[in-house]
């Protein structure tokens, strides 16, 4: 029997928290559990490397340590805070680092981690959007493997042939549509916050959720596919798909497309990365192929979904405007789900916003992390003025 492997986990009470822990629990004997990591969430961290036997649980609000080390008390796991510890436990020595933390707080642990695992598992895209060429090189630097854990990369990448990238003739992204896709246009203006977060297939958070519901994450997707499998995004197409049980296709030059079908289950992607380069059972849904009477798929629509171009768009412009687009987007989406703008005023600050920022270089990480918060400093302003309101031509 060969040994467990030894994992981390980077944002433990999420949904891909919760996902991973079903696929580790189901297979105790195969893993390790080393640091567990959340940002607040004190009662579920401690519950959770618990039940996971995890050697260490850090919490990244400072403010929370004296309950999180009252909650481990007796059980023998070393509880730590603040994000110097967060950044810290990052560099422990693991075969494998699950990267679930939200947002860009988790590029700066993702690069971390580097240090000390051999393979990083990516559930959280925006770090890969903003910092594509620092962190492939930083990888590359240190020999760590690279795992998509998203459920559209997990499919190209078990069904692309890397070995002769010339016969690639593209890649393939599906995207459900979300819970708007029939929806008149006029109507999604004033969607709520309770109708966006309703995605028809999928169980995520809330920020996903939203960007589920706007097509950014789609967006954002293109822009990661294009640093994952270093692919120009000239090969990189998104198909509307509302089942959800295609993930992703490649299309290769002599007319094959190979795909990758299951069920809305992120416990299989998961335990597709946890176990890389074998296999192992999953206690997620199953796929049964009876039950499915038709596979549904439709050209995207740029009018309704102007988020997928803009990405198109941040590409060709230079890694300023990805980090612009990834840090307003981020600005933009927590200001409507805290009410302080309409569903349809998301994508009018991020248009704004790209709009405003000049292209500027951007050559390490300072400055990718100085023009994050420039970014997210203008939008914010557009958001103040209330200029959002208002469509781009009005401006």
């Amino acid at each position: 029997m060969s040994e467990p492997k030894k994992i981390n986990i980077f944002g433990a009470t999420g949904s891909i928290g919760d996902s991973t822990a079903s696929v580790i629990a189901a297979h105790r004997n195969a893993f390790d559990v080393q640091v567990l990591s959340a940002h607040s969430n004190v009662d579920k961290l401690a519950r959770r490397a618990k039940d996971l036997n995890a050697k260490y649980a850090v919490i990244g609000d400072d403010k929370c340590y004296e309950a999180l080390k009252d909650a481990l008390s007796g059980s023998g796991i070393l509880a730590a805070a603040g994000r110097d510890a967060l950044l810290e436990y990052a560099q422990t020595p693991a075969d494998i680092s699950m990267m679930a933390i939200v947002g860009m707080a988790g590029l700066e642990p993702m690069l971390a981690t580097m240090k000390g695992s051999r393979m990083i598992a990516i559930a959280n895209k925006e770090p890969l959007v903003a910092a594509g060429p620092i962190v492939v090189q930083e990888a590359h630097r240190r020999n760590v493997t690279i795992l998509p854990v998203d459920s559209e990369h997990n499919a190209i990448f078990q069904v692309l042939d890397q070995r002769n990238p010339e016969e690639i003739e593209r890649i393939i992204l599906t995207a459900s549509g979300g819970p708007f896709w029939t929806w008149a246009l006029e109507d999604l203006k004033g969607a709520t916050k309770q109708q966006a977060l309703a995605h028809p297939n999928w169980v995520m958070g809330a920020k996903i959720s939203i960007d589920s519901a706007t097509m950014m994450n789609k967006a954002l997707e293109v822009i990661e596919a294009h640093y994952l499998f270093e692919l120009p995004h000239n090969k990189i197409d998104v198909i509307i798909h509302p089942q959800s049980l295609i993930h992703s296709m490649v299309e290769y030059c002599d007319g094959s497309i190979l795909s990758q079908m299951g069920a809305s289950d992120m416990c299989t992607p998961i335990a597709n990365i946890l176990s890389y380069p074998n296999r192992l059972k999953t206690p997620g849904k199953r796929l049964n192929l009876n039950d499915i009477s038709s596979l549904q798929f439709f050209e995207k629509d740029d009018e309704r979904f102007p988020a997928i171009p803009m990405a198109y768009e941040s590409l060709s412009a230079g890694l300023y405007s990805s980090i612009a687009l990834n840090a307003a987007n981020e600005v933009a989406v927590g200001a409507f789900l805290n009410g302080k703008i309409r569903f349809g005023d998301i994508m009018n600050c991020i248009r704004i916003a790209l709009d405003s920022i000049k292209e500027q270089g951007i050559s390490d990480l300072d400055s990718i992390l100085s023009m994050d918060r420039y970014a997210r400093s203008v939008t914010e302003g557009i958001i103040n003025s209330g200029l959002q309101q208002k469509t781009v031509s009005q401006i």
